[in-house]
């Protein structure tokens, strides 16, 4: 006969979660977590609200006990990286001074899903609760973290649908051609009264300066140097220029009146992750969209040298008029400077090959001192002006030459009207795939072959394009060397930097002390040390 078993149930005696016994009257240490994503005064009002409504409320509760309100203002809540107060609340909580934490809703806790998630588990290994007000869920309840998966993942559904609004609202923005400047980090504009870009003149005339040096034969090293040395702050308000920082001025469309939008976009709504834009996304050209600084004309130029510039290969990174246009004759290296005694009285600066000793064989071309090349220069420039009409007649016929892009054109234009039909051949592939069904190893195959043409298309496009840069850049290097040699009656007392830069080319250093002086439009003189 079996004996009946004896169950005696032994009840619990603290809480599971917040391992405090059942019993106890010790009261809950309670924060409250307020937020606002903008800086708006509106929103500034509903912050305050929220801390002074947070505050009372758990005052008024005898069983709790009052720790903090924690906050954040203008942050986003799609992660908790940036958000001060929100990480300086979960680290109290965990550290222990904190039991319960109550929130508006689950939406001004987090919108990313995976946040909120490893947050609430976090606190809830630790004993501490979160409680949404609006949602009215308390998350050591049982139900909890079901409801906050669903309510998290609407919240964050709710976040992308406002970005894809947002970046719509963009895009209609930029379609219609409304133009907008991160002025506090660009030179030269201010938000005018009606909300368009306008001209600060002050700033202007720096600019105006920059695109000056520039066609003057400076590099974007040398005009950041001047600038940091004349004391004129930087686009951000440092003292310190850097050629980087030239250079985007240089390059950038907006001082000639036009505005290229949406150069970069964002990858992840979640992350906010930015990238440049190669063709991901449309981008919207709008011409004369505000008041211009430098003309049209001036830009265009000042992009055909800097292209020529950097066709031509390496550039040093020293500022001195000589840089980047020497080049020694046996290796084709450039001559960079370097200073001999430079701790005593005999402190000279030569130029040589930077490459000299770097083959197997030295290279025997001569070093050069700075007065060398001054007195080659103004030997050459005098024999160049002996000759100055019969090397105008030939840069009148080489520009004759340059100008007429005919071909060019012509090539161009049938160029984009072929690669129009294969876009449209393409785009009708695509849609007899998704529409017939079709035998997907023949689909690939046309598909590829017609991006492959298209591709081929595009390449000699561009090289068409390039060859027109290229030609538009040397009339205007052959036209400033024209103007230069009409307008010098005299050969200058002394070196004259700005001569220099406008009608040299090139100089080449021969083994035997030949220097030859390549000019601007093609004229080789040979001086000799």
């Amino acid at each position: 006969m079996s004996t009946v078993k004896n169950v005696t149930i032994i009840p619990a005696t603290r809480n599971l979660h917040a391992k405090m016994p059942k019993t106890a009257t010790a009261k809950r240490r309670v924060a409250g977590y307020a937020r606002v994503s903008t800086d708006s005064e509106e929103q500034q009002t509903s912050y305050e609200a929220q801390v002074d409504y947070y505050t009372r409320y758990i005052q008024s509760k005898p069983e709790w006990a009052f720790v903090d309100v924690y906050t954040d203002e203008g942050i986003s809540a799609l992660n908790t990286r940036h958000r001060d107060g929100f990480n300086r609340m979960i680290a109290d909580a965990l550290a222990g001074n904190i039991d319960l934490i109550i929130t508006k809703s689950v939406s001004r806790f987090a919108r990313n899903t995976v946040d909120s998630l490893t947050t609430v588990r976090k606190l809830k290994e630790h004993g501490v609760e979160v409680y949404f007000q609006k949602e009215n869920i308390f998350t050591l309840d049982s139900k909890g973290e079901l409801l906050i998966t669903i309510m998290s993942s609407l919240a964050q559904e709710e976040s992308r649908s406002i970005s894809e609004n947002v970046t719509w609202g963009q895009r209609k923005r930029f379609a219609d051609g409304k133009v907008s400047m991160p002025y506090g980090q660009f030179l030269g504009y201010e938000k005018g009264p009606d909300g368009l870009p306008c001209i600060v003149e002050s700033e202007a005339e720096t600019v105006r300066q920059i695109y000056r040096m520039f066609m003057d034969g400076k590099t974007t090293g040398a005009i950041a140097k001047a600038l940091t040395v004349v004391g004129i702050p930087t686009p951000a308000g440092k003292q310190k220029w850097q050629g980087t920082t030239v250079e985007s001025i240089l390059t950038n469309e907006k001082y000639k009146g036009s505005a290229l939008l949406q150069k970069c976009f964002t990858v992840d709504f979640l992350t906010k992750k930015m990238k440049s834009n190669e063709g991901e996304v449309p981008q919207y050209y709008v011409e004369n969209s505000h008041p211009a600084i430098i003309q049209p004309e001036e830009f265009e130029r000042v992009q055909h040298e800097m292209a020529r510039r950097k066709a031509k290969g390496k550039r040093t990174s020293c500022t001195s008029p000589f840089s980047g246009k020497i080049i020694c004759a046996d290796c084709g290296g450039l001559f960079t400077p370097k200073v001999w005694h430079s701790n005593d009285q005999y402190r000279r600066v030569i130029w040589q090959c930077a490459d000299k000793y770097k083959h197997d064989a030295p290279c025997h071309t001569p070093h050069l001192y700075e007065k060398d090349i001054q007195t080659l220069f103004i030997q050459a420039l005098s024999r160049l002006l002996k000759d100055r009409d019969a090397i105008l007649a030939d840069c009148r016929l080489m520009q004759e030459t340059l100008s007429d892009c005919t071909a060019l054109d012509r090539e161009s234009k049938e160029l984009l009207r072929e690669m129009e039909v294969v876009t449209g051949l393409t785009r009708q592939c695509v849609s007899e795939n998704a529409t017939n069904p079709i035998d997907q190893a023949e689909y690939i195959d046309r598909y590829n072959g017609y991006v492959e043409r298209f591709d081929k298309l595009k390449v000699r496009y561009e090289a068409l394009q390039t060859e027109r840069t290229v030609r538009y850049g040397n009339l205007e290097r052959i036209g400033g060397f024209m103007f230069a040699i009409q307008e010098l009656d005299t050969l200058p007392i002394g070196f004259d930097e700005k001569l220099w830069n406008t009608l040299v080319d090139h100089v080449a250093v021969y083994y035997d002390e030949r220097v030859v002086f390549t000019f601007q439009g093609g004229k080789e003189i040979e001086e000799w040390l």
